[in-house]
């Protein structure tokens, strides 16, 4: 239901173009990564994700289950919270892992909450929580790397801002791109692996955000 309403909605309030590296969308039971940095970007990427027919389980933090009607949705549908610092952290891990083995993808966000800065520019991804090698290596799960740009056209900046780019959105439908890399196998060592997935992610962020006209270099590059 989240994906197919973020596919019809999401159009609403801006232009959005998806691309893929391999010309097809992610596998059954990946590891989908994406960047984080707006409020607005889970819906993007679930309707980016939708276009392309697939329906991830999502990750997402659990302080959105208390919202009403979302949290319902969620749970019905059986997104898994994530309950940061807290004892009951291991269990999403565990939800996950069982998501996978059922031949579900799932979606996450390794570099964890919001970043911390105003504006709609683009920034590259963040460096990754280890949650997402854990996930990797205990699944042998292939990892996609999902990147989108210019969700921060949508929801950015203090509470006023924010409210006023989502309500002008439709007037002006700002440019979202998304863009899906091919699948990365990571190693067994931490370090290794999510340097990886950070570069491959970071690359697929630029594929997207480059899009924008924003003048961007890559990083390493």
């Amino acid at each position: 239901m989240l994906s197919h309403l973020a596919g019809i909605v999401v159009p609403v309030f801006g232009h959005l173009k998806v691309t893929t590296e391999t010309g097809a969308a992610p596998p059954a039971g990946s590891i989908i990564i994406a960047n984080h940095t707006s409020l607005s970007d889970p819906a993007i990427v679930l309707a980016a994700l939708h276009r392309l027919g697939t329906e991830p389980i999502v990750l997402a933090a659990a302080g959105l289950w208390r919202v009403p009607v979302l949290g319902r949705a969620l749970t019905w549908e059986g997104h898994i919270p994530v309950h940061r610092h807290d004892p009951r952290a291991a269990q999403a891990l565990q939800d996950a892992q069982a998501a996978l083995a059922a031949g579900r993808s799932v979606l996450l966000y390794p570099e964890g909450g919001l970043p911390h800065r105003k504006g709609a520019r683009e920034a590259p991804p963040r460096p990754f929580h280890p949650g997402l090698f854990h996930l990797a290596h205990s699944t042998g799960a292939p990892v996609v790397p999902l990147g989108q740009a210019g969700a921060r056209a949508l929801a950015s900046g203090g509470l006023v801002q924010q409210v006023a780019r989502l309500l002008t959105a439709p007037l002006h439908r700002p440019k979202l791109y998304v863009h899906v890399g091919a699948p990365l196998r990571l190693s067994s060592e931490q370090a290794r692996a999510l340097a990886v997935a950070r570069d491959g992610l970071t690359r697929a962020w630029y594929t997207a955000a480059r899009r924008l006209g924003e003048p961007l270099r890559l990083v390493g590059s």
